[in-house]
């Protein structure tokens, strides 16, 4: 049975608190006013002048000042920001203290279940490639036809599942609720929304192929997927994409760097809520 969250596709809210990308926040604490009497504080000379110094390093700090971190790329950046969305176990730079979800080795996967997966993958997967064929904003073009492409793979995937016997369901509202989220995002924050591009291509040809292979094998498919295989060489496709995007962010501002990598978060937790079918 559907749970409850995923009863009404809907778009995703851009200023939402990154908790989960699919589930409703629960209603804000209600606010009660109180009066407080201010008292008067009385601070040394020399406490006075620690605050001073604190604040003078503040300012100093390449966050607050605006200043380029020292002799990385912006892709460096979004890998250094990707990293720390782990935990130390699987990564030395990862900083959570629990994983987003629990290991491939404890999934307990269903054909069922990979096959809405793998629909609502091809879902977002075709948003992605219709934002950039279109490119609203005039930079998306850079990133067509970058051999990254996944949808035409995933359809000749669910086809074979046709083939076999299998019943293909339709896109889940957790598939379509985050397809609307990125068309939405595309518009009004575009490098929000490369956030996702990047992970969603390069977290698949990376731990997503190790996953795919552990369920396969869990499933006794049989079979190599085309959602897991790309014509060419993928180490230069991934090579000619990273150029590309450190180009295009080379006319960004350091706040829309910044934009950009703050989104990882959300970016992690919504590839996680997709792989929930396999899982739960």
């Amino acid at each position: 049975m559907a749970r409850a969250w995923l009863s009404v596709p809907r778009a995703l809210s851009l200023d939402r608190a990154p908790s989960s990308c699919f589930r409703p926040e629960p209603p804000a604490a209600r606010v009660v006013p109180v009066m407080v009497r201010t008292a008067t504080v009385v601070v040394s000379v020399a406490a006075q002048r620690r605050l001073v110094a604190v604040a003078a390093a503040t300012k100093m700090a390449p966050a607050a000042s605006g200043e380029e971190p020292a002799g990385k790329t912006f892709i460096e950046e979004m890998r250094a920001t990707a990293m720390r969305m782990h935990t130390r176990d699987q990564s030395r730079d990862g900083e959570k203290e629990a994983p987003l979800e629990p290991p491939v080795a404890k999934w307990e996967p269903t054909v069922e279940g990979y096959l809405r997966f793998l629909v609502d993958i091809k879902l977002v997967f075709e948003t992605l490639e219709a934002v950039v064929d279109r490119a609203a904003v005039p930079w998306y073009a850079e990133f067509r036809n970058t051999g990254l492409e996944r949808s035409e793979a995933l359809k000749k995937d669910l086809k074979w599942f046709k083939q076999q016997g299998h019943i293909i369901p339709e896109p889940s509202a957790a598939g379509i609720t985050y397809a609307s989220f990125l068309e939405e995002l595309s518009e009004k924050e575009p490098q929000a929304f490369i956030n996702h591009f990047y992970n969603l291509y390069f977290g698949h040809a990376a731990g997503g192929r190790i996953i795919g292979k552990k369920v396969a094998e869990k499933l006794n498919l049989q079979k190599e997927l085309e959602f897991y295989e790309w014509e060419g060489d993928l180490s230069q496709l991934q090579k000619n994409v990273r150029d590309k995007l450190n180009q295009v962010a080379s006319a960004w501002s350091r706040e829309e760097k910044d934009r950009c990598l703050d989104e990882m978060e959300k970016s992690f937790i919504c590839s996680v809520d997709l792989r929930r079918h396999m899982f739960t």
